[in-house]
C-alpha cells in the first residue's frame, strides 16, 4: 500500500487467500488511483474468473492503453480460471503499461504450479491475505480507530472482537457505523456506545461472561447464563463456548511460558501485542489449577458435542449452559 500510495504500480499483482478484506482493499485503491477518473472509461476492465480463460485475460492484458499512461485489468474470482498456460506466459513478459490485478478469493495458487508461481513473482507481486486469529483482533481494532483519531478502552475492543469475530468486511462495517455515531467533540468509543451502535449488551455478553469466569464470579455468570437463556439471540452455547475454549486453551499454554509470573513474559509467549492482553491469564492462574484447566478443557469438549446432538437425546442447549458453566465453577 505504501508503494502504491507513492504511484508505484507493478505489472502484476496477484492477491490470494481466506482473507477477501485485504484482497479487496487493494485492488479498490488501484482501480480507483492507478487512472484517472477520465481515463477508466477506454483503459479499465474489469472481467470475472468464471466468464472469461486465460488466453483472454492475457490478450487483455497485452493491449496498449489509449490515450493514458497505463491500462489496468482487474480480474474478480479468479480462482475459477481453470487451464493458466496463457498466463503464465503472460506473467513470464508482463507489458509495462498494463496493470494486471488478479483477486483469488478462498484459497490460493495450487503448490504444484511452481512455474506459474515463479513466473508471477518474477515481474510482479504475489500477495496472500490470510485470516486474522482472534487474538490479533483486538490490535486490528484498535489501529482501525486509531488511523481515524478514535480512541477505545479495552472492554469495548473486547466485546467488539466477540461479537463480531474475524469476518473483516463485517467488522470494519460495524466499525465504522460506531465512527460516524461519535460526535465531533468527543471521539471516543465507550461500552455505551457499543450497546447502542451494535447491539451488545455492556451487562450481559461474552466478554463480561467470560470476565465472571476468570474472576470466579459465580453469581455474575449465573446472572449472564440466565440472561442468555431467556434471551436467545443476546448469546447462547453456540456463541460463548468457542470464546471461553480459546481463553481456557490459550490459559493451559501459559501455565507453560518460561516466565509465567510476568505479565510480559506471559504475553510473549502467547504472541500477544501488548502486556495487557495478559492480564486476565494472570489472574486464571491464580484462580485455577493446571489440572483444573485440563478437566475444563475436555468438559468443554464434552458439552461441545452434546450441543450438536452427539450423545445427547432431548438435553436442551440452555441447560448445557448451566451445567458447564456450573463445572467450571465448582
Amino acid at each position: 500500500m505504501r508503494d502504491l500510495e507513492a504511484g508505484k504500480f507493478a505489472p502484476v499483482y496477484y492477491l490470494m487467500g481466506d482473507e477477501s478484506y485485504y484482497i479487496d482493499k487493494i485492488a479498490d485503491y488501484i482501480a480507483d488511483h492507478a487512472l484517472r477518473p477520465e481515463e477508466r472509461d477506454f483503459n479499465q476492465t474489469v472481467v470475472f474468473g468464471s466468464d472469461v480463460n486465460a488466453s483472454q485475460i492475457a490478450d487483455l492484458a497485452r493491449r496498449y492503453p489509449m490515450m493514458a499512461e497505463r491500462q489496468v485489468v482487474i480480474v474478480k474470482e479468479a480462482q475459477n480460471i481453470k487451464n493458466t498456460e496463457a498466463l503464465e506466459r503472460y506473467f513470464a513478459q508482463p507489458m509495462a503499461s498494463t496493470v494486471l490485478v488478479m483477486c483469488h478469493k478462498n484459497g490460493k495458487v495450487d503448490g504444484r504450479k511452481s512455474g506459474y508461481v515463479k513466473a508471477i513473482k518474477s515481474h510482479g507481486i504475489l500477495f496472500e491475505s490470510m485470516k486474522l486469529k482472534d487474538r490479533e483482533l483486538p490490535g486490528f481494532i484498535e489501529n482501525y480507530l486509531k488511523k481515524r483519531q478514535i480512541r477505545i478502552d479495552a472492554k469495548s475492543v473486547q466485546m467488539i472482537a466477540e461479537n463480531i469475530g474475524a469476518d473483516l468486511s463485517r467488522l470494519t462495517g460495524e466499525l465504522d457505523k460506531v465512527i460516524i455515531s461519535l460526535p465531533e467533540e468527543n471521539r471516543v468509543v465507550t461500552p455505551q456506545v457499543v450497546e447502542e451502535q451494535i447491539g451488545v449488551s455492556k451487562e450481559f455478553n461474552g466478554f463480561e461472561l467470560r470476565d465472571a469466569i476468570v474472576n470466579r464470579n459465580v453469581f455474575k455468570a449465573n446472572q449472564i447464563i440466565k440472561y442468555f437463556d431467556e434471551n436467545p439471540k443476546a448469546g447462547s452455547i453456540y456463541s460463548f463456548l468457542p470464546l471461553l475454549f480459546n481463553y481456557f486453551q490459550n490459559l493451559m499454554i501459559a501455565f507453560y511460558a518460561p516466565n509465567n509470573k510476568s505479565q510480559e513474559g506471559v504475553a510473549e509467549w502467547l504472541e500477544f501485542k501488548n502486556p495487557w492482553q495478559a492480564k486476565d491469564y494472570m489472574t486464571g492462574m491464580r484462580n485455577y489449577s493446571g489440572m483444573k484447566v485440563m478437566q475444563i478443557i475436555s468438559k468443554m469438549r464434552e458439552i461441545d458435542a452434546k450441543s450438536k446432538g452427539l450423545d445427547n437425546p432431548n438435553t436442551p442447549a440452555g441447560e448445557l449452559m448451566k451445567e458447564l458453566i456450573f463445572y467450571i465453577l465448582h
